[in-house]
């Protein structure tokens, strides 16, 4: 076996349970690592100031890490610690990214490259730049490894980057990853979503004004690319921009400075930009709706994200985050409603996986998600299978692998998911669901109604219903109204 370079960093490994393998020793030393198994807690203080990092076994719950975390910090340490799981604790894997492990290991996982991706974690310029935002994102899909893999090489240089894909596939979250792995990740990041502001105020919201530029212009105002000197400007669906401003945004882009408006100093700009859009621009340019010089420039690195259904190994852990961001209870998601989650196309994306992993959490009592619980979008397809053979159920992806930024990932295998196809014999759910509607209005009606009225029933007042679903008393007041006008009957307690 090659030696280990005496510069190489030292990995502390704590396993009360079971030696140190020959393969795990092994792959440490052939990605770069000088390993020190330790068997006690005052062995692992004593050498942990010269440890780059601490490998630890998890086998039943967090307690473990976070004791070994409370015992480096009173010596006065910051050593990051690194958890190993089994392969089946996907709960235990989720709990240990929470509680601030570094990255997430499969215990059985001895390929080399598994422990190499620690290194760029361990960088002191990758722990500078890892911020709260990443550290909850997933990227567990081999896909998604791998345009995350991309992000990180992307972000170290500073060029325009532009993120294509469906809305709901998350490209806010890679616009903030790309600015946290960057040199830049101590600036601010600033987000504009150009297809929610009126047409007039976009400019003014970009390159801000001076006073008395115009009526009602009582002091100067700093636009977007100004506040985020420093940092990254995200442009959101840029694809909706009017075009007499994407002249002007070009501009800005070559020139790298800008004029406010009524102004007449020039501002250099020191500003990344990030945009992105859902809409196939070069179509849009070819019916005169984008311009083709800006097309260029805002796509010197063009990235796609995938929609959900093609990257089938984050839904799991996407909606396990879900319910574990909003509630720091333990939720367990039943095998039968993971394999639903599977096979649903899922047209909304990760945003219909969240409103779901919501409703799910509104009507279950005892952190126990089961299919009963899961209320989709697409109520043609509301059926419940009656039963999941072993084989279906094989597919539920529950394997883990290494995690970048802090995340943790899974190895799932997208050979033979199950397809999502009504079934004829449904199970029945807790409540019964109502006839499939004739139209998509009638069907969020439908839909809202129901989570309306479970959480009514379920909660002792109308505040506290209006508290659990997220919402203002008066906007429940609101929707109830509207459910009345629209001929749904609505129950006493309403």
């Amino acid at each position: 076996m090659k030696p280990t370079p005496a510069s190489a960093p030292l990995a502390l490994w704590l396993d009360p349970e079971k030696p140190l393998s020959p393969e795990h020793s092994q792959a440490l030393h052939a990605s770069g690592w000088a390993l020190m198994p330790v068997h006690t807690l005052d062995t692992l203080v004593s050498h942990a100031a010269d440890a780059a990092v601490v490998v630890l076994h998890l086998s039943v719950d967090v307690t473990r890490l976070k004791a070994v975390q409370q015992l480096l910090q009173e010596a006065g340490l910051n050593t990051p610690v690194v958890a190993r799981v089994e392969r089946q604790e996907l709960e235990l894997a989720v709990e240990a990214s929470q509680a601030g492990a570094l990255a997430v290991l499969a215990d059985c996982d001895a390929r080399s490259a598994s422990w190499m991706r620690l290194h760029s974690l361990l960088n002191p310029h990758a722990a500078r730049t890892s911020t709260q935002p990443t550290r909850n994102v997933v990227f567990v899909d081999p896909a998604s490894q791998h345009l995350l893999a991309l992000a990180k090489k992307v972000a170290q240089a500073d060029v325009t980057a532009l993120l294509v894909g469906p809305t709901g596939s998350g490209k806010e979250v890679m616009a903030r990853v790309l600015h946290e792995a960057s040199a830049r990740a101590r600036g601010p990041f600033v987000a504009l979503n150009c297809a929610a502001m009126p047409e007039n105020l976009i400019e003014d919201m970009l390159f801000g004004h001076d006073k008395g530029a115009f009526t009602g212009a009582h002091r100067d105002q700093k636009g977007l690319f100004e506040q985020a000197q420093g940092g990254t400007l995200f442009l959101d669906e840029i694809g909706e921009m009017p075009m007499h401003l994407q002249s002007k945004l070009l501009r800005v882009l070559q020139e790298r400075q800008l004029t406010r408006l009524g102004g007449q100093s020039v501002i250099q700009l020191n500003v990344r930009i990030v945009a992105a859009t859902n809409k196939d621009l070069k179509l849009a340019i070819a019916e005169r709706e984008f311009r083709e010089d800006l097309y260029y420039r805002i796509a010197t690195f063009r990235m796609r994200l995938l929609p959900l259904c093609e990257r089938p190994g984050d839904i799991i852990p996407l909606a396990m985050q879900c319910l574990s961001q909003h509630d720091n209870q333990v939720w367990r998601l039943h095998p039968q409603a993971q394999a639903l989650l599977l096979q649903y196309p899922w047209p909304g994306n990760v945003r219909e996986l969240e409103n779901v992993m919501r409703r799910a959490m509104v009507l279950c009592t005892d952190h126990h998600v089961t299919p009963a619980h899961l209320m989709f979008d697409d109520w043609l397809s509301q059926a419940v299978p009656a039963a999941f053979s072993a084989e279906q159920n094989a597919h539920v992806p529950n394997d883990l692998s290494p995690v970048g930024l802090n995340t943790w990932a899974s190895s799932s295998s997208t050979e033979a998911l199950p397809t999502w196809t009504p079934a004829t014999t449904a199970q029945q759910p807790e409540a019964p669901l109502p006839a499939a509607p004739a139209d998509l209005q009638s069907a969020a009606r439908l839909n809202e109604h129901q989570v309306i009225m479970a959480t009514l029933a379920s909660t002792p007042s109308k505040t506290e219903a209006a508290k659990r679903l997220g919402i203002s008393p008066r906007t429940l007041r609101y929707k109830m109204a509207q459910l009345r006008e629209h001929g749904l009957a609505m129950a006493s307690a309403c």
